[in-house]
Formats: C-alpha cells, structure tokens, sequence
C-alpha cells in the first residue's frame, strides 16, 4: 500500500454509559440504552460498506463493550485491534499523536473514544472540508453517544494534522 493511498478515519463515541456507584469512570459499563446503540452502530457501519482494518480503542470498558457490541455487526473482523490507554481522556492532539503512529499497511481505521475529544478530532481534521449536511449536522450536534463521523485523507498516517481530513458522513444514534 502507497503512502497516498486514501484512507479513512471512522470516529465513534461510545455508547451511553452507566453510571453505577462506587465505580471509577474509566471502568463505568454501558447502561442499556448503550448496549443497544452499539449493535446499531455496527449495522450502519456494515450498511454503509465500512469495513475497517484496524481499530484503536479506548481501554476504558465503555469503550471496549461498544466496539465488541459493534464489532459483532461487521461482515469480517479487523485485521488488528489496539486497546489504547492515550486515547481515554484524550485533546484533539494527542488523538492525532497516537493515529500518526499507524502502519502505513492500514487504510480504513476506526478510532472507539470519549468526547469532547471524539468531537475535537473530527472539527479539527475537517475544519470546513466534507459533505454540507453532514458537517452542519455536527456544528449542531456535541457528538452524542454511539455517533460516527467518517473522514477521509490521502496520504501516510503520519501526516495527519489539522485541516487534512473531509468528512464524508455523520451518523447519530435513532434512540
């Protein structure tokens, strides 16, 4: 694979987490609303053809119970999975730090993460670049649960930067 090969960036909010007593955020589980969004995300995901090659999830279990949920929805299972710990809690910019890391073997990635840096990322590598609709629905939108963004760039993962991106669709949750 050539380092101009297009590439896609699928970003996905978790689903809607509990929010049980005694419980440290990073090991909060989905509340059942949650565990039927996920399955949801994964269809549209499989209806719209996305298929990704590697996942970079959250290590968080929110995270992790939203990707298995979805995940079990694709046509075929991603070549490689890495559970993250840098993308929990995670700035725009450090997100963008670790996608840089990213072999070059890969071209459809999708990231499973938390806002508000789910929602930094897809406005940062976008900015004004994409499908109208889809970008005015997330200007008026604060990245729900189980939200999808995808983004579209062409070139090596090591240079993705602000501004590299389009975002060629939104999807929010029916629920």
């Amino acid at each position: 694979m050539s380092a101009d090969t297009p590439r896609r960036i699928i970003v996905l909010r978790h689903a809607k987490a509990d929010w049980p007593n005694q419980v440290a955020d990073h090991e909060r589980p989905l509340a059942d609303r949650g565990r039927h969004q996920a399955p949801e995300a994964g269809r549209w995901l499989a209806d719209s053809g996305i298929n990704p090659d590697y996942v970079l999830c959250s290590t968080a279990l929110r995270t992790r119970e939203t990707w298995k949920l979805a995940a079990h929805e694709l046509p075929k299972r991603p070549r490689r999975t890495v559970y993250e710990d840098r993308v929990y809690e995670a700035s725009p910019g450090e997100i963008i730090a670790v996608l840089q890391e990213t072999p070059d073997e890969f071209a459809d990635l999708i990231l499973v993460g938390h806002n508000p840096g789910v929602l930094g990322l897809t406005q940062v590598l976008a900015g004004d670049e994409g499908d109208v609709d889809a970008l005015n629905r997330l200007r008026l939108s604060s990245f729900p649960t189980a939200a999808i963004a995808v983004l579209s760039f062409a070139g090596p993962w090591k240079s993705v930067e602000p501004g590299v991106a389009k975002l060629d669709s939104y999807h929010t949750p029916q629920d």
